[in-house]
C-alpha cells in the first residue's frame, strides 16, 4: 500500500480535532479501556492470594493513593495540551516527546498480542455451546494446549499457523480496523456504547448464574474472609499497587489520548472518580462470579478452593471449561463468561489503537482514514505471522510480562519524576484540572504524584527486576527470553528515541490553529484567576 499522498495527507490545522460528544460517552469510553481481560481473570486471583477480604485495605489505599492520582496526571496532560502522548509531551516539553512514542510502541507491543486472546475467548464461546473438550482424554487442558493452540515443544519461533486461531484473529483484526476508521465518535463512542452495556448485563447474569451454584458459598468465603495477617507483608501492599496501575490503564498514552478529546470545559475530575470506581465495581463483581464458580469446581471435585483457584490463562480457558462441563446451564456460563472477555478484550483493544493512530495522525498530518490503514494493517499483520503459530504461547507469555513490567513501569517511573521534580509542572496541572472540575486537587495529590507515586512504582521496578534476573522467566532458554524479554524492552526505549528525532511534519498538529486558540482561552482563565486573588 503505498503511503497518503499531499492531497490526502492536507493540513490538519483546517480541521477540529474530534471530541467526546457528550460526558457519558468519554467515561464509557475509559472505562472500556480500563475493563479489561485482566479484571476478570486476574483481580480475583490476586485479591485472594493476598489476604482475601483484607486485601480490599490496600486495594483501596491503592486506588486512592496512587491510581487515581496518576489517573489525573494522564488528563491533565492530555486535556491541557489537546494532543496524543507524543504531542501532548512535547507541548508540554520538547525534551518529554520521546516519552509519548514509549507509551505509543508500548501499546503496539500489546496490541499485537490482544488480539490473539480475543481470538480465544470468540472460540471458547463457540466450544461451550458443544462442550468440545470432552472429547480430549486430558480434559480441558490437554484441549486448550494440544488440541486448539497445538502448542509446539520447542520454545522459539515458527510459522505453522493453526486454522482455529487464524480466522477469529483475522475477523478481530476488520472489526478493530472498521471501528478505527469511523473515528471518535462514529467509530470508538458507538462501539463503547454498544460493548459496554453487552458485556455489563451478560457478566451480571453469569454473576447470578455463579452464584446459585452448589459450594459457591465457599468459594465467597474462600475470596471474601479476611486474612488480616497479610496486612504486614509488603508484598501484599506492592500487588495492590501494582494490580490499580495496570488495571486503570495509566501510563499507557491511552488516557492522555482519551482526555485530550475532552471538550474545553469538561469536569476531568469527577469523570475521573466515575471511571476509577466503576473499574473497581467491575473488579469486585468479577471476583464474586469467578469464586463462586471456583466454589462449585472444588465442591465437585470434592477438594478445597486452593486447589482449584487460579489465574489468567489458566483459569480462563482450563478452570471455566471444566466448570462449564458440571454446571447446569454450563452452556449458558460458558458463552456468558467468554462473550464478556470478547466484549472486555474489544474494548481495551480499541482504545490501545487509538493511541497509536492518534500519535502517526498528529505527527505526519495524515487524515483518520489513511493513518488508521497505514498504521493499523502492519499491526495486524505482524499479530497475524506471529501468534496464530504453535509457538504463539511463549511470544504472548514473555512478551506480556515484560512489556508490563519493564515498559509500562519503567515509562511511568520516569513520567512522575520529570513532571514532578524534573519539570515542576504539578501545580500548573493541578490549577488546569481544577478550573472546571467538581472535585477540586489539592497539595495532597501533588505529593502523591511526586512522592507516592516515585517510591511505589520504584519499589515494584526493582522486584521485577531482581526477579527476572534471578531466575529465567518461566524456565524460557535464555536466547528466547534476551530477544523477546530484555531486548524487546530495551528496543521500546530506542525505537522511542528515534521517533521523537523525527522532524513534525508540516502538515502536523504541532502548529495548530485550534490550539493555539485553546492555549490563549486557557492563558485568559489563569490571568483572570490571577486577578481575581490579587484584588
Amino acid at each position: 500500500m503505498s503511503s497518503p499522498s499531499s492531497k490526502q495527507g492536507a493540513p490538519l490545522a483546517s480541521e477540529k480535532r474530534e471530541t467526546f460528544s457528550s460526558r457519558k460517552l468519554f467515561i464509557l469510553s475509559a472505562v472500556g479501556s480500563a475493563v479489561g481481560l485482566g479484571n476478570i481473570w486476574r483481580f480475583p486471583y490476586v485479591a485472594y492470594e493476598n489476604g482475601g477480604g483484607a486485601f480490599l485495605i490496600p486495594y483501596l489505599v491503592a486506588i486512592l493513593c496512587a491510581g487515581i492520582p496518576l489517573l489525573f496526571l494522564d488528563y491533565s496532560i492530555g486535556h491541557r495540551y489537546r494532543g496524543s502522548a507524543p504531542l501532548a509531551y512535547r507541548r508540554a516539553n520538547r525534551k518529554t516527546e520521546m516519552l509519548g512514542w514509549w507509551q505509543v510502541l508500548i501499546c503496539f507491543i500489546i496490541a499485537i498480542y490482544y488480539a490473539a486472546i480475543i481470538a480465544w475467548a470468540a472460540m471458547f464461546c463457540w466450544f461451550s455451546i458443544t462442550k468440545a473438550w470432552e472429547k480430549n482424554p486430558d480434559g480441558a487442558e490437554g484441549f486448550f494446549m494440544n488440541d486448539f493452540l497445538q502448542v509446539s515443544d520447542t520454545v522459539g519461533i515458527s510459522f505453522d499457523f493453526v486454522g482455529n486461531i487464524f480466522t477469529p484473529m483475522l475477523f478481530v483484526w476488520l472489526i478493530a480496523i472498521v471501528i478505527m476508521v469511523a473515528g471518535v465518535n462514529k467509530g470508538i463512542s458507538r462501539a463503547n456504547g454498544i460493548f459496554m452495556p453487552l458485556l455489563i448485563v451478560m457478566f451480571v447474569i453469569l454473576v447470578v448464574q455463579s452464584v446459585f451454584l452448589p459450594g459457591a458459598i465457599d468459594g465467597l468465603n474462600a475470596f471474601f474472609t479476611p486474612n488480616f495477617e497479610a496486612l504486614q507483608d509488603p508484598a501484599v501492599w506492592a500487588a495492590a499497587f501494582g494490580h490499580i496501575f495496570f488495571s486503570l490503564s495509566v501510563a499507557f498514552g491511552i488516557m492522555v489520548t482519551y482526555s485530550s478529546y475532552m471538550k474545553r470545559k469538561s469536569d476531568l475530575t469527577g469523570s475521573g472518580y466515575v471511571v476509577a470506581f466503576a473499574n473497581s465495581g467491575f473488579e469486585l463483581l468479577a471476583g464474586i462470579g469467578v469464586f463462586a464458580a471456583l466454589g462449585f469446581m472444588a465442591h465437585n471435585a470434592g477438594s478445597s478452593v486452593d486447589d482449584v483457584a487460579t489465574s489468567g490463562i489458566g483459569l480462563a480457558f482450563i478452570a471455566f471449561p471444566t466448570i462449564v462441563s458440571q454446571a447446569p446451564l454450563g452452556s449458558l456460563i460458558g458463552v456468558l463468561f467468554f462473550g464478556s472477555l470478547v466484549f472486555a478484550g474489544l474494548t481495551s483493544l480499541i482504545s490501545i489503537l487509538e493511541v497509536i493512530v492518534a500519535a502517526f495522525q498528529d505527527k505526519l498530518g495524515w487524515k483518520r482514514t489513511p493513518a488508521t490503514l497505514v498504521v493499523v494493517l502492519p499491526v495486524a499483520v505482524i499479530s497475524m505471522l506471529l501468534f496464530p503459530t504453535t509457538t504463539g504461547l511463549y511470544l504472548l507469555d514473555t512478551m506480556d510480562a515484560f512489556v508490563n513490567q519493564f515498559g509500562i513501569l519503567a515509562c511511568a517511573l520516569v513520567l512522575v519524576i520529570v513532571f514532578g521534580a524534573g519539570l515542576g509542572m504539578l501545580p500548573k496541572l493541578a490549577k488546569h484540572m481544577n478550573r472546571h472540575s467538581s472535585i477540586k486537587l489539592s497539595t495532597g495529590w501533588k505529593v502523591l504524584v511526586g512522592g507516592i507515586g516515585p517510591a511505589a512504582l520504584g519499589y515494584m521496578l526493582i522486584n521485577e527486576v531482581q526477579a527476572k534476573i534471578n531466575e529465567s522467566y518461566s524456565g524460557y532458554p535464555l536466547w528466547f527470553n534476551g530477544v523477546f524479554g530484555w531486548g524487546m524492552a530495551g528496543l521500546l526505549i530506542v525505537g522511542a528515541l528515534v521517533l521523537s528525532l523525527v522532524p513534525w511534519s508540516k502538515n502536523s498538529k504541532i502548529n495548530d490553529p485550534e490550539f493555539e486558540q485553546h492555549q490563549r482561552n486557557v492563558e485568559a482563565e489563569e490571568l483572570s484567576e490571577t486577578a481575581g486573588k490579587e484584588y
